[in-house]
């Protein structure tokens, strides 16, 4: 081999080495954290349809089970930009967004179908861009993640919210789950997601709210007696990416970005609506009495509690109105 030939080869060396570099660079880190288990079925979902869909121009590092950020801290960790992304509550936008409560209240929507109805079109569009406005975060999809019903220890039959009185009902911390832990006639009792099951199992709570795959995910009906059926809260998550690092990307990023939250968001939506038609005889199965209490009379009450407490003043004015009218 002449030495020409040589310091073309090793010339083809640096290059490649060099172009490699590059392309290592190129790559975008996206550190993700969230509240449920590795081995939940949503973590799953996020890891094939959100994560793989970014394919190779992204580097997709989730972390679960609360191991990175506790919850209801997320958001600030993004604010700080020690994190890229989160699946948010609405509640963990009340104190910076006050209007945002309204996304939490008790009996928001009739169902699901009302509720795609709502946020596929534009009536949250004015809510949304406040929220990333004050927030400096960026609002991706809203996965649904069920529809909340109550779940409880012992045999007492409830079928009004009187018949909550004196229930120590789990709810996550923060001041808005805990209003709606109230408005549906229960003692709140705030308590991290991943101790529900020893609270329950030991006593120091008598119930919780989740929705139904939840429940039988954690395993939560190992430790309880019975589900009332309230569906109080049709729940959805607040997929978000950090202002500074969506404003980090270049539009076929953003792009790229967007149409994989939109497909989490649709298998979500998929997996969670399969998944709720076969747990009712799951439970039974389970020994569980699962049955549906008087709605008319939880709705009435969770809506006049909401109206008439400071959340409703902070409330966009005509949303609810126009919530409705979808």
């Amino acid at each position: 081999m002449t030495f020409k030939t040589a310091l073309r080869g090793a010339a083809a060396a640096v290059a490649l080495m060099v172009s490699g570099g590059v392309a290592a660079a190129d790559v975008v880190e996206i550190i993700y954290s969230d509240t449920v288990q590795e081995t939940d079925r949503r973590s799953g979902i996020l890891k094939e349809h959100f994560g793989q869909c970014l394919g190779d121009g992204f580097e997709f590092k989730p972390y679960f089970g609360a191991t990175l950020f506790k919850q209801g801290t997320e958001l600030t960790a993004m604010q700080r930009g020690n994190l890229d992304m989160a699946n948010l509550a609405s509640y963990d936008f009340e104190n910076q967004v006050p209007s945002a409560s309204i996304l939490g209240i008790g009996y928001l929507f009739r169902g699901y179908d009302h509720m795609r109805k709502v946020f596929d079109g534009d009536t949250m569009n004015g809510l949304f861009g406040e929220m990333e406005e004050k927030t400096g975060v960026k609002v991706l999809a809203n996965p649904y993640i069920g529809t909340r019903h109550v779940n409880i220890r012992g045999d007492k039959k409830i079928m009004t919210p009187a018949d909550m009185q004196g229930i120590k009902l789990r709810m996550p911390g923060g001041e808005g789950w805990q209003f709606l832990g109230k408005a549906l006639g229960a003692n709140p009792t705030p308590v991290a997601f991943t101790e529900v099951y020893t609270a329950l199992q030991t006593g120091t709570v008598d119930g919780q709210d989740n929705p139904l795959p939840t429940n039988k995910q954690m395993k939560f009906y190992e430790v309880t007696n019975q589900i009332i059926l309230t569906s109080h809260r049709v729940a959805t998550n607040i997929f978000a990416m950090s202002g500074k690092k969506w404003n980090s990307l270049n539009e076929a990023q953003q792009a790229k970005v967007k149409e994989c939250a939109m497909k989490f968001q649709a298998a979500m939506d998929a997996s969670t609506l399969g998944l709720e038609k076969e747990m009712s005889d799951f439970f039974v199965q389970q020994g569980l009495k699962i049955y549906t209490p008087d709605i008319e009379a939880f709705r009435n009450h969770a809506l006049e509690m909401y109206k008439n407490s400071d959340y409703s003043k902070n409330w966009p004015a005509g949303l609810l109105e126009s919530i409705n009218a979808n």
